[in-house]
């Protein structure tokens, strides 16, 4: 009996606790992806609400669980100090130093973010309804996980130097850049400026997320995901150290204020004919669209009983939602495998648990601020270094090896031009290079040449387009005079102009060459041969 039948109660008893398993996953994660963001920490807990609450009254999916995304957190921190970059060079040139200039960018781009997440979420909504579900399957594989893989080497990248006390801003025009020049000179310095107690901290939360797998031996302490006993271990150990002298406070600790109403930001509509907005927009619509659909995907074949959830209407779930986050002051929402793949695990049947995860989280937006704010930046980061390993684990990396250079080396190249430049640049280089493969992959299987005794049988096995020109134009060439050749076109149905075009000069260079030429067409398909062959030569059967 399926929830949509029988109510969106029906299964509380298995969906209720499922909520709270998928609560105390998402907390977080919401705070550590605002801060691998660059984003204040109170958007990330609005984001998660909104994904929780909003999404999931909406969208058709039983199990999948939306909210701020660590495969957007790149995309983020670029689209705030693109759009902040002007005020971090106005504050720099009155005398500002590189931090003060940095929180002034952030001042000033993030209300014009939010503004580009409220446009995503309107062309999410136009994606759904012009039912562009698909278009997940227009990028090659190995590029969309190549991006992934990226995005979890920035999301390390950009940790570590937290994880050790380090704790500056990262802004600029793309996502190699921070205060202190570039990821690399960051992570140098960060060894030289580390905190002692933050790295103890560090290490402390490190064996936590490690070794708690280990022990969760009944259904009890199976509730507790690594990812809290972390952030609550991080506290602790951090209260402790304090009262023996090494002290964490200030920058190196969670700062949600006291008042989150007064936190919240409104967008900067005033700047909606901005064109660097609309570009932030239109890449978080594209990018929050992919891993909203493969994430979906990956749950669908997650769920035990085998339902399909629509991806059109989810797009329009989505967008309604970015729509709802933008406004109310929250990062860009997706699908996320993360605490979908949680949901599952705990026994969810229904949307109600996604729901009822998104009013835990506001009521932890409303109640347990004080408490957050004894949370250790470093403790974040840690969280965020273990999210990260699982976007680019050695597995990966051996998988994409193994699957040859066609995929590997697009996967590759997607990766190394994401970390060099920024998401989006690096996705199209890698799907440039993707495209390349598959058309050299085209050109090699679509044509077959077997030569006996002085016969040469040319076999079209594809329907042939401009992409096997090449192809097609070398195996002719390489024919040697006065050979017998048959072209069998049997199996395609259909063959451009550019090929016909190839394939008239070569039936009238044919005599010249003493070719003997003999043309095989599909049965039925004699009636629409070129007639220009016939004419100069070519026989037909």
């Amino acid at each position: 009996m399926s929830a949509r039948s029988s109510g969106l109660l029906a299964h509380a008893r298995s969906d209720l606790p499922a909520g709270l398993v998928v609560f105390l996953v998402a907390l977080p994660l919401c705070l550590g992806i605002a801060q691998a963001s660059g984003a204040p920490l109170v958007s990330g807990l609005v984001a998660g609400v909104v994904g929780g609450v909003v999404v999931a009254a909406l969208s058709g999916a039983a199990l999948s669980v939306s909210g701020p995304a660590a495969g957007l957190a790149v995309i983020v921190a670029t689209g705030i100090g693109e759009l902040g970059a002007e005020a971090a060079r106005a504050a720099a040139a009155q005398g500002a130093d590189p931090a003060a200039a940095a929180a002034a960018g952030v001042a000033a781009g993030f209300p014009a973010f939010l503004l580009a997440v409220v446009l995503a979420g309107g062309l999410q909504v136009a994606m759904g309804a012009l039912r562009l579900g698909a278009i997940a399957h227009f990028f090659p594989s190995a590029v969309i996980k190549g991006m992934l893989a990226a995005i979890g080497v920035l999301i390390i990248l950009k940790q570590a130097p937290h994880a050790v006390g380090y704790d500056k801003e990262f802004v600029g025009s793309d996502s190699f850049t921070s205060t202190d020049g570039n990821t690399f000179s960051t992570l140098a310095h960060a060894l030289n400026a580390f905190t002692p107690a933050a790295v103890l901290t560090s290490v402390l939360c490190i064996a936590l997320m490690l070794g708690w797998p280990k022990l969760q031996r009944t259904p009890l302490l199976k509730l507790v995901p690594p990812a809290l006993l972390a952030v609550v271990g991080g506290a602790a150990v951090a209260a402790a150290l304090g009262k023996a002298g090494l002290v964490l406070e200030g920058e190196h600790m969670v700062a949600l204020p006291a008042s989150i109403a007064d936190a919240i930001k409104q967008p900067a509509f005033a700047r909606i004919t901005d064109p660097t907005v609309w570009k932030v927009a239109l890449t978080l619509a594209i990018v929050a669209s992919l891993e909203t659909l493969l994430s979906l995907e990956a749950v669908d074949r997650l769920d035990p009983d085998r339902r399909i959830s629509p991806p059109n209407r989810e797009l329009v779930a989505q967008g309604i939602g970015n729509v709802c986050s933008g406004l109310l002051g929250g990062l860009p929402i997706t699908s996320v495998i993360v605490r979908s793949s949680a949901n599952v695990q705990a026994g969810a049947k229904t949307r109600l648990s996604a729901i009822f995860h998104g009013l835990l989280l506001l009521a932890g937006v409303l109640f347990l601020a004080p408490l957050l704010n004894r949370v250790p930046l470093a403790a974040l980061a840690v969280v965020l270094l273990f999210v990260g390993y699982k976007l680019t684990t050695p597995a990966l990396w051996r998988a994409m090896y193994k699957a040859g250079p066609t995929q590997f080396i697009p996967f590759v190249v997607t990766i190394v031009a994401i970390v060099g430049t920024d998401l989006l640049k690096g996705t199209l280089v890698g799907v440039v290079v993707g495209l390349f493969f598959s058309v050299r992959a085209q050109q090699k299987n679509a044509v077959e040449v077997k030569t006996e005794n002085g016969r040469t049988d040319v076999v079209f096995h594809k329907d042939m387009t401009f992409l096997q020109k090449a192809r097609v134009k070398d195996v002719l060439r390489e024919i040697p005079e006065g050979s017998a050749v048959v072209l069998d076109r049997r199996k395609v149905d259909h063959v451009d102009d550019d090929i016909e075009e190839v394939l008239d000069e070569y039936a009238r260079e044919a005599p010249h060459r003493d070719i003997r030429l003999e043309v095989l067409w599909e049965t039925g398909a004699l009636a629409r041969r070129d007639h220009r062959l016939a004419r100069d030569g070519a026989g037909g059967h």
